[in-house]
Formats: structure tokens, C-alpha cells, sequence
């Protein structure tokens, strides 16, 4: 017997209906501007990093400049406030409501995440995957993983905890994540090199996938401001080779590395030969973000046509919305002038009070 195929059919031909309201993630970092990111953010409204923010439009309700401070947003087309933990028959009915609201859709997946996936106990993280294991068995075309997933597929994204249940139909794209709540567990190799640089590359190869095809295994990187290594450690264990630039010299466990050629200079002072081309340009320089980013304009000049540029955006010395805002843009029309295209700003789970920017050239 022979499968069925379905033809997809898209999310726009049966549009979700009006949001009650948006919820949206603001990384504590962050939550001392809330005021100015988005006015009458509710923080009643939501759990952990999550917000409520009123506005029943087809987009989120808040600024472009406000817009790279949120990780990630969801209009909440159902939501069941209760406690989980003590409503009978939780999973089995949470289930059979999603599949009621949103089947018609045809949703590419479900997929269900918890408020605080690092909770102690891990409670709702198991109780948010037997959610969509149950709802995947009443609807089982909607059974596709993150990883597969392309960025315009219609998505239910589902979050659960002490506060009940809240989904929406949206597609990863228009959610800043292939994730529920724009999280991805990034588990780091061993070796002695600090994990946290090399989980901010990781997440970003992975964001990536939402704005432009990432360069294939084999793609030559040049990395400024590299040192001690943790950033290029995991792009050599995505199969990458690396022109690493730094002042300060790598961890030893890369000095064997066959994919890694360091020079130990000063990035401002350092000059590409006239052949040197590079399929993609790093920068997670430390310093005034200005500075840094006039050498990844200078340098962009080793890069392929159509190369992505990730950026590092630090914040150092601006401690308030409008001159990080005055930051940002400052940095948007630099990279206008030199032919650079800005992708998008965002800010990733592993970064701290700063933002990754993607560029194209």
C-alpha cells in the first residue's frame, strides 16, 4: 500500500485567529528596561523571562528598536490558566484542545516547551513532552522536529508551568526561533576551552537557518578577536576551517589543530594579503562597539559575495535604551555605507547584556 501524501497547504490560506494577547521572552538582562521596550509589559502576565504584552495585531505590538531586546514572541491564540500540577487529566485534555484549535491548520509541528526549562526537577519539561507526544498520537503529520523544520512552516508552539498552558500558531520566522521559547540546549564538547563563547556560535549557526542558508562544513572563516578559542573550537567541530586573529593567544588544546591557522596580532594593525578570501566573517571583539566594527567593515573586503557577517554587538558603557538603540543604529548605517545588508539583531539565550547582528555582503 502506498502513502499518502498531503499537499501543504499554507498557514495564510486559514488564517489563526485574533491573538488574545503576546507573549513575549526578555531576558533578565534586560528586565530594567522593560519600561522603554515595550510600556505596559506586564510581568503578571507570564513566568520566568516571559511577559505579557497586550495587542491583538497580526505583528507584536513594540518598536523595531525595542524588537532585538526580546528573544522571542508568540501571539497566544489559546490559553488554559490553571495549575498542571493539580488539574486531573492535565495532559490528556491540553491535548485534545490543541488538536481542536489549531487542527485545521494543518500545523508542520507541535512542539512544547517549558517557562523555565532549567527548573529544579525538571517537572514541566517532562510534563510539556508528554503533551506533545499525546497530541502528536491524534495528529501525526504535525510529528516534524526543529531541526527539519523551515523557517516559514506553521508551527504550534506550546509553553506550559505553574501557570497554566499557552500556544499559538505562528510560523519559526515570525517567533525568532525554531524553539519554544527560542531556546536550544547547547551541549558543549570537552577539551578545556570555555564553553560559553562556543554555545553563542553554535546557537547562532543554528538561528541563522531563519535569515540564510549557513556555509557548508569545509566554508573558511576569519574570526576577529578570537582568544582563548572557544568560538573557534566550535566552528572547527562544525567542520569549518579558521583564520583566528587575537592579540592574546588561544587555549593550547587548539594548538594541534589541523583546521586552525592563528595569527597573533593586533586586528587593527593586521593586513589581509591581496588573495585572501573568506567564505564567512566573525567578530566578537571586546571594546567600544564603533571601533570593533569598523575593522569588520575594513576586513569585509576578504569576504565572497553574499558571505554572512555575525557581529557581536556589546553594550559596555551604554547602560540605558536610547544609547544602546543610539549604538545600534550607529553600527546599521556604517554597514549601509560599506554594502553591507543587516539580516536581522537579535539576542541569543547565551548571550549576555549584548546582541548578535547578521550581516550578508
Amino acid at each position: 500500500m502506498g502513502s499518502i501524501v498531503r499537499k501543504k497547504i499554507p498557514m495564510s490560506d486559514f488564517p489563526p485567529p485574533t491573538p488574545r494577547w503576546w507573549l513575549a521572552r526578555l531576558p533578565a538582562v534586560f528586565s530594567d528596561l522593560a519600561a522603554d521596550i515595550a510600556p505596559g509589559m506586564d510581568v503578571k502576565g507570564g513566568e520566568g523571562d516571559y511577559r505579557r504584552i497586550d495587542g491583538p495585531g497580526p505583528e507584536i505590538p513594540v518598536t523595531p528598536d525595542a524588537r532585538m531586546f526580546l528573544r522571542w514572541w508568540l501571539p497566544v491564540h489559546h490559553a488554559w490558566p490553571c495549575d498542571p500540577a493539580k488539574t486531573a487529566r492535565f495532559v490528556e485534555k491540553a491535548a485534545n484542545a490543541v488538536v481542536r484549535k489549531f487542527g485545521a491548520h494543518r500545523p508542520k509541528a507541535l512542539l512544547a516547551g517549558a517557562f523555565q526549562p532549567m527548573a529544579r526537577g525538571g517537572y514541566f519539561r517532562k510534563l510539556a513532552s508528554n503533551l506533545r507526544g499525546r497530541a502528536i498520537q491524534v495528529m501525526p503529520e504535525a510529528d516534524a522536529r526543529p531541526d527539519s523544520l523551515a523557517p516559514d512552516d506553521p508551527v504550534v508552539f506550546i509553553m506550559v508551568g505553574r501557570t497554566g498552558l499557552f500556544c499559538g500558531l505562528r510560523t519559526p520566522c515570525q517567533a525568532n526561533g525554531f524553539h519554544p521559547g527560542g531556546t536550544r540546549f547547547i551541549r558543549q564538547a570537552g577539551g578545556g576551552v570555555p564553553s560559553r563563547a562556543g554555545a553563542k556560535i553554535a546557537e547562532a549557526l543554528h538561528h541563522m537557518r531563519l535569515l540564510m542558508e549557513p556555509p557548508p562544513p569545509g566554508s573558511h572563516w576569519l574570526e576577529l578577536g578570537a582568544s582563548p578559542g572557544g568560538m573557534t573550537a566550535e566552528l572547527t567541530r562544525h567542520g569549518h576551517r579558521v583564520t583566528a586573529i587575537d592579540r592574546a593567544p588561544l587555549h593550547p588544546s587548539l594548538d594541534d589543530n589541523d583546521r586552525v591557522e592563528f595569527i597573533r596580532a593586533d586586528v587593527a594593525r593586521w593586513k589581509p594579503g591581496a588573495t585572501r578570501r573568506h567564505d564567512a566573517l566573525l567578530c566578537d571583539m571586546n571594546g567600544p562597539a564603533a571601533a570593533s566594527f569598523a575593522e569588520v567593515v575594513r576586513l569585509s573586503d576578504c569576504l565572497r559575495p553574499g558571505a554572512p557577517v555575525i557581529f557581536t554587538l556589546k553594550t559596555a558603557g551604554a547602560d540605558d535604551f536610547a544609547k544602546i538603540t543610539d549604538s545600534h543604529r550607529l553600527v546599521l548605517a556604517t554597514a549601509a555605507r560599506a554594502g553591507l545588508r543587516h539580516l536581522q539583531t537579535t539576542h541569543l539565550t547565551y548571550n549576555r547584556r549584548e546582541f548578535t547582528v547578521f550581516f550578508s555582503r
